[in-house]
């Protein structure tokens, strides 16, 4: 009688494990809903150096959707569709949200986003918690804060603080003059 073998059981295949997020994505990612997104998304590559990872569009050129990313972050966004009950900046009469870049070249980018066409919200300055910082309103009406940390003196910290505190106190604070009051 011939030998037996035994062999092992053969174990179903798994298909291998989804993770939930997408490879590359953060927990995070804003998204952004724009009257005229594919203009935007050309602004946004001129002006903060975004790379287009993908582009959905209608038939008339609208997006559906669209993702690019910025450093090593992603943010997606779309026109602005009757049907999404989201408002866009204009139609809400302000900005919706706003989005902070932090990167080596704070001036850099901020004079790149400048020649764009991006509008000053508050200067570029040197602030009180350590960075090089400020904010920008771009043609669609969102608005970006660009920052740096940057090394400071412990005096130049507590003067600029005392500044901005009294800025506050006095009812006013940077960019307060673009708002709706």
């Amino acid at each position: 009688m011939p030998k037996k073998t035994k062999r092992a059981a053969k174990k179903p295949r798994r298909a291998p494990k989804l993770s939930p997020i997408p490879p590359g994505m953060r927990t995070v990612t804003p998204y952004l809903f724009i009257a005229g997104a594919a203009q935007a998304l050309e602004f946004y590559k001129k002006a903060f150096g975004a790379k287009e990872i993908s582009r959905q569009p209608t038939p008339d050129g609208k997006l559906i959707h669209a993702m690019m990313k910025i450093g090593d972050s992603f943010v997606m966004m779309s026109d602005a569709f009757e049907e999404t009950p989201t408002p866009t900046p204009p139609t809400a009469g302000a900005p919706t949200a706003m989005i902070h870049i932090y990167t080596r070249d704070v001036d850099r980018l901020w004079n790149q986003a400048l020649a764009a066409g991006a509008k000053v919200s508050m200067p570029l300055d040197n602030v009180f918690w350590g960075e090089r910082h400020g904010q920008l309103e771009d043609p669609f009406g969102h608005r970006w804060t660009l920052s740096m940390r940057i090394p400071m003196s412990r005096q130049e910290r507590e003067a600029k603080q005392k500044a901005s505190m009294a800025m506050f106190a006095s009812g006013e604070h940077p960019g307060s003059e673009q708002q709706p009051r």
